[in-house]
């Protein structure tokens, strides 16, 4: 096999040290040595092995995306060195030899032969929106759990409050929940503070606000209130630092705002994933496929095993999940109803999958080429392919028990 890197090296890096193997010519000719050396994770080790690599005059070195542990490496040595970081799904190791300086040595074999492909990895401002719209991301689950759990203490007390309002994240709730840190039982006097659009509920609100709450369920209520309020500042806060890293990417913003059921959080995002113009991804089909949310392939002597999608950027598919939500709740455009007719077929979730997809085609024409977003409209199917639709009514109708005799609009 040809080799394309005749001095590289391979890292098998963990959160204490990196096991590094240097691949270089040996003095016989077509013949190489392999020496693994081990270097600390602080910062003066990856110096000192950034020298080492220089001194070695190696090309490329490659290591994989283990957790974060690769980030002090990636960052100092790639100011000098020729870096790629590759999924460690490309880079499995021989059954049988799985230690760190074996993982090491192969990784190296593998990049002198040129088997891996290099991840991508944003620039710093993209790492830094990233680490912005995730912790933001992270906090409102957090935020939602604190809400679990002040259920779970409320149906110990048997108020059942989640069980009449919408959820327990409403005004009227809120308003509730504080009556009851304050001292308040009376489940008349509960009611009073439901919003005045509920009042006919108000029945239900006394029969779901009558249990046994003591000092101790309003204790825990308390604490779970008040991290609620602080997790909701601390969000606050970051928004407001996303607004200002994203300025410099206002219009991509604005373009992919204009998507149905693409809102300003899932711009972010997005854009924070995939960079303001996508220039990291040739087409959108490489995009859908980093993303996660194509058809997989596997397919052996002429038969399709399985077409499941790969799993991908879990930040992004979660978003683009959201979007696709929206969609299906959404009127009057072409995403919406082409949900419909998906999911008419092959059920809601394949729907949401096919919309996440198209979504992701959108985003990248949009980024890529710097195009506005056109509504195609709700009748676009209809309109580019009316004998389909034209025999998809005939065909209901028919199922209905319907004789149907056509006759066309001019001769009419």
């Amino acid at each position: 096999m040809e080799v394309l890197h005749e001095r590289c090296a391979g890292m098998d890096i963990s959160k204490k040290d990196a096991k590094v193997c240097v691949r270089i010519p040996s003095t016989r000719k077509g013949q190489f040595t392999h020496t693994v050396t081990t270097y600390g994770a602080t910062t003066n080790e990856v110096l000192r092995l950034r020298h080492d690599l220089q001194d070695a005059q190696i090309t490329l070195v490659v290591m994989e995306a283990t957790g974060d542990y690769w980030k002090p490496f990636f960052f100092v040595l790639q100011e000098t060195l020729n870096v790629e970081l590759v999924n460690p799904r490309q880079a499995k190791n021989i059954p049988g030899r799985k230690t760190d300086v074996s993982d090491a040595r192969w990784l190296a074999e593998l990049a002198a032969h040129g088997l891996l492909r290099a991840s991508y990895v944003p620039e710093e401002p993209m790492r830094q929106l990233r680490d912005l719209t995730r912790t933001r991301k992270n906090l409102v689950e957090e935020q939602n759990r604190e809400y679990s759990r002040i259920d779970k203490g409320l149906q110990d007390a048997g108020i059942k409050l989640s069980t009449i309002a919408s959820h327990i994240q409403t005004v009227s709730s809120r308003r509730i929940l504080d009556a009851l840190v304050a001292g308040e039982r009376d489940p008349r006097v509960l009611s009073t503070l439901i919003y005045y659009t509920m009042k006919a509920k108000t029945p239900e609100y006394i029969e779901a606000l009558t249990g046994r709450f003591t000092e101790h369920h309003a204790f825990m209520l308390k604490v779970h209130l008040d991290t609620i309020d602080y997790l909701h500042t601390a969000i606050e806060t970051l928004e407001a630092r996303i607004d200002e890293v994203m300025e410099p990417f206002q219009a991509a913003r604005d373009a992919l705002t204009m998507i149905p059921g693409i809102s300003t959080t899932v711009a972010n995002a997005i854009i924070a994933e995939v960079g303001p113009t996508a220039a990291a991804f040739p087409d959108a089909a490489h995009l859908a496929s980093w993303a996660g949310v194509c058809p997989g392939q596997n397919e052996s002597a002429g038969r399709v095993k399985s077409t499941k999608t790969r799993p991908g950027n879990r930040y992004l598919k979660a978003n683009l999940g959201i979007a696709a939500l929206a969609v299906s709740w959404s009127k009057d455009n072409h995403l919406h109803t082409k949900y419909w007719r998906i999911a008419s077929r092959r059920g809601k979730k394949r729907a949401l999958i096919a919309i996440e997809h198209a979504l992701l085609v959108i985003v990248w024409n949009l980024l890529h080429d710097g195009v506005a977003y056109t509504e195609l409209g709700p009748d676009y199917t209809a309109r580019i392919n009316p004998e389909r639709t034209k025999s998809r009514a005939l065909r209901q109708l028919r199922n209905l028990g319907y004789e149907i005799t056509l006759t066309p609009a001019e001769a009419a």
